[in-house]
This record gives C-alpha cells, structure tokens and sequence, in this order.
C-alpha cells in the first residue's frame, strides 16, 4: 500500500513538473506550419498564375506580330497597285499628247498637200494660156487631169476613217499607196496563211491563230522584243496598236482580208521608229 501511495506522489510531482510553455509552443509550431503551408500554396498559385500570364503575353506578342506582317504584306501590295495606276496614268497621258500631235500634223499635211495641188493647177493654167498650139494644150489638158485625180484622192485619202491615235486607216492597198505619199509612216503589207503559221514583218512576227469568216474576225500572237502579245477575236480594219522598247509613238497592225485560215493586212511604223526596229518587209 505505501508502494501505490509512492507511485501516485511521482506522477502528481511529474504532472506539476511539467513547464507549461511546452503545449504554447506546440500550438505556435502547429500554427506556423499551417502558415507556411499557405505561404507556399499562395506562392505555387502565383507561381502558376505568372506562368499563364506569360504564356497568354507571348501569344498575344505573336498575335501582333503576324497582324504586322499581315499589315506589311497590305501595304506592299496597295504600293504594287499605285505603282500600276501611276504607269497606266502616265500612259494615258501620253497617249492623250501622241494623238493631239498626230492630229496637227495630219492637218498640217492636208493644208500642205492643197497649197502644192493648187500651185500645180496654177502652173498648168498659166501653161496653157502661153501655148498656141493643139498638141501642147492637150498635153497640159492630160496633165491638169492628172493633177485633178491626184487631188481628188488625197482629199478621199483625208477622208479615211482614223484610229485612237489620230492615224489613217487603210483599207486596200490603194489606201495604203496614199498614206506612203504623207510621208508620215513606213507602211508594210503583209499575209499569213495558215493556222499556226507566222510571218515576218520587219522585226516583227505575226502568227495566225485562228479566224472566223462569218464575223470577219481573227486572233492573232504577235512577237516583238522577247515578248508574245495575243490579240483575240479583233474585226477587219480595226487597228491593233503596241508599243516597243524605247519608243513613245506605238506601231499599228491592221488586217484588212479574213479568209479560211488567212489573213492580209498592213504594219503602219512611225517614221521616228529606230533603224533596224522596222526592217525590210518579208511580204507574204
């Protein structure tokens, strides 16, 4: 019995022995850590958040870049189609000058041509009036007539149809003769038969495509400085203008006659033209 009354005074002496900051600091310790595992959680949930704010920046970095290229690629097109409406504007305009100065020149030519006619006429009267005898008055008769019909078609010749250009536009080769007289262009006939067969005119070559009688209408290639220039379905007489390399007047080819499988017609080159830019004619 003095043994249990001895065992109960130890854990009575060891319960009041026992420092009572023991059971704070196992609160404050537990409490720490439940504070340092908020602090890692909330630092992982910034962490993360971080990273898909970055990520979501780089795609919207890469989203402005291809709308910058995108906007690039624009712009460099916009000046691609100003550069070509500049060039067709500068070309309109100088068409526009071309076809004011063939215009005078062609009334120029009129005036002049009637101003040597009637100076003939004139010549021929005065001839006439100062000769006695039959012969040398039937003489000058045959030459005032000459000189009537000569005049008769120039003025016929002035009243051909004209092109954008102001030019003449022949329609046989009669026609062609009295445009050769202006002096104004070389003129070059030419014919091509055959489908798919070409003719040199100068240094210009023309290919026959195809034609279609009943519409009077043909389609021909034409090559000139490296390049191939296809003209589709264009009617008889209808003047077909292009331009070469270093020249500002264009070079005109005109068809006259559709056939099955052929075509004739002319090529009407400035006089301003280059040597060697309308050579010889090859004919047919």
């Amino acid at each position: 019995m003095s043994d249990e009354y001895g065992n109960g005074s130890n854990v009575e002496l060891s319960a009041q022995g026992a420092p009572r900051w023991v059971p704070i600091a196992v609160i404050a310790l537990a409490a720490v850590s439940v504070l340092g595992l908020g602090v890692a959680w909330s630092a992982t949930t910034y962490a993360r958040s971080t990273e898909q704010g970055l990520e979501a920046q780089n795609q919207q970095n890469k989203a402005i870049q291809q709308s910058i290229g995108t906007m690039n690629q624009r712009l460099s097109q916009a000046e691609e189609i100003n550069a070509q409406l500049q060039g067709e504007l500068k070309l309109v305009t100088d068409r526009l000058k071309m076809t004011q100065g063939e215009l005078a020149n062609a009334r120029q030519q009129a005036r002049q041509i009637r101003t040597e006619y009637s100076q003939k006429i004139d010549t021929v009267q005065s001839q006439i009036a100062t000769k006695a005898n039959a012969e040398d008055v039937t003489t000058l008769g045959g030459d005032i007539n000459g000189v009537k019909t000569d005049l008769e078609n120039t003025k016929n010749g002035l009243q051909m149809a004209r092109g954008e250009f102001g030019t003449l536009i022949a329609r046989n080769s009669g026609e062609i003769d009295q445009l050769r007289r202006l002096g104004q262009r070389e003129y070059y006939e030419f014919t091509v038969n055959g489908k798919g067969q070409r003719s040199r005119v100068g240094n210009l070559l023309v290919e026959l495509r195809g034609t279609d009688t009943k519409r009077n209408q043909f389609t021909v290639a034409l090559y000139v400085d490296d390049m191939r220039l296809e003209k589709k379905n264009r009617s008889v007489d209808e003047p077909i203008y292009f331009y070469t390399r270093g020249v500002r007047v264009p070079m005109e080819l005109v068809v006259n006659r559709v056939g099955k499988n052929q075509v004739a017609g002319y090529l009407s080159v400035p006089k301003t033209q280059p040597a060697g830019a309308a050579g010889a004619s090859s004919g047919n």
